[in-house]
C-alpha cells in the first residue's frame, strides 16, 4: 500500500507498511475516518516524520496518543496548532523550560519549530477518536512506533530520548544507553509534574549532550 511520508523515512519503513498488521491497521483507520471524527486530520498523521527527516533527527520526545479535542492535534506529540489554548502538560513543559534555561513560554503551543530542528515529536499511537483518549490503542500503531524507535536506536548515535512517565519509559526500555542519552522523569501532567518533572533539567541536559558531541543545540 502507498503511504505518503517523507522520503528518508519511507525508504526505511516501506517493508513495515507491507506487513499484515499495518495493512489491517490502515484499513481500520480508513474506516474510522469514514465513520467518526478522528484526530489529527488524515493528512497530518505522519506530520512528525514529514517535518523531521530521519537524517536530521537528534532528539525524540515520546508521547502516548494525540489530543482528542477539536482543533488540537496536528501530528506532533504535546503540540497544538496556533491560537489553540495550551493543554496542561504543555503549560508545564514551558514552565520547566523557563526554570531550566530561562526561556519564557512562547505565544503559540505549536512545536513545529522544534520538529524542524530535528526533534521527532512521536506519539506511540498516531490517531484517536474525538473525546475518547486511548480509543486506537492496540490496533497496530504501537508495533509501528516500536519499529521506528528500534531503527533510530540501531542506525543512529548520540540521540537524546525524552521518556516522561511510565508509559514512555516502558516503550523506550530497549534503547541503548551507551549510544544515546535517555532522559527519564515523571510525566508533565498536572497529576505528576510536582513529583519530579519540575526540576528535571532535561532541556539543559539535552543541549549539553548535543554540544559535547558536536551537534547544534536546540533553540527551545
Amino acid at each position: 500500500m502507498e503511504v505518503k511520508i517523507e522520503e528518508s523515512w519511507k525508504s526505511r519503513l516501506n517493508d513495515e507498511f507491507k506487513k499484515d498488521y499495518f495493512i489491517n491497521l490502515a484499513e481500520f483507520i480508513r474506516d474510522e475516518y469514514r465513520k467518526s471524527t478522528i484526530y489529527p486530520p488524515g493528512s497530518l498523521i505522519f506530520n512528525a516524520f514529514n517535518l523531521c527527516p530521519f537524517d536530521r533527527v537528534k532528539a525524540v520526545i515520546l508521547g502516548q496518543d494525540p489530543y482528542h479535542g477539536p482543533g488540537q492535534a496536528h501530528g506532533l506529540c504535546f503540540s497544538v496548532k496556533d491560537r489553540v489554548e495550551f493543554p496542561p502538560s504543555l503549560v508545564n513543559i514551558f514552565k520547566e523550560i523557563e526554570s531550566d534555561i530561562g526561556i519564557s513560554a512562547p505565544a503559540s503551543g505549536n512545536l513545529t519549530r522544534w520538529a524542524e530542528q530535528g526533534i521527532l515529536l512521536l506519539n506511540s499511537i498516531l490517531t484517536v477518536k474525538a473525546h475518547q483518549p486511548g480509543s486506537h490503542h492496540g490496533k497496530g500503531w504501537e508495533v509501528f512506533t516500536d519499529y521506528v524507535i528500534n531503527i533510530l536506536n540501531a542506525e543512529k548515535e548520540h540521540l537524546v530520548f525524552f521518556l516522561w512517565g511510565a508509559y514512555a519509559q516502558k516503550k523506550g526500555a530497549s534503547i541503548d544507553r551507551n549510544k544515546h542519552l535517555v532522559l527519564e522523569s515523571v510525566h508533565p501532567s498536572p497529576l505528576s509534574a510536582f513529583r519530579g518533572f519540575f526540576g528535571n533539567g532535561h532541556f539543559r541536559k539535552c543541549n549539553e549532550y548535543l554540544v559535547a558531541h558536536g551537534i547544534a543545540p536546540v533553540a527551545w
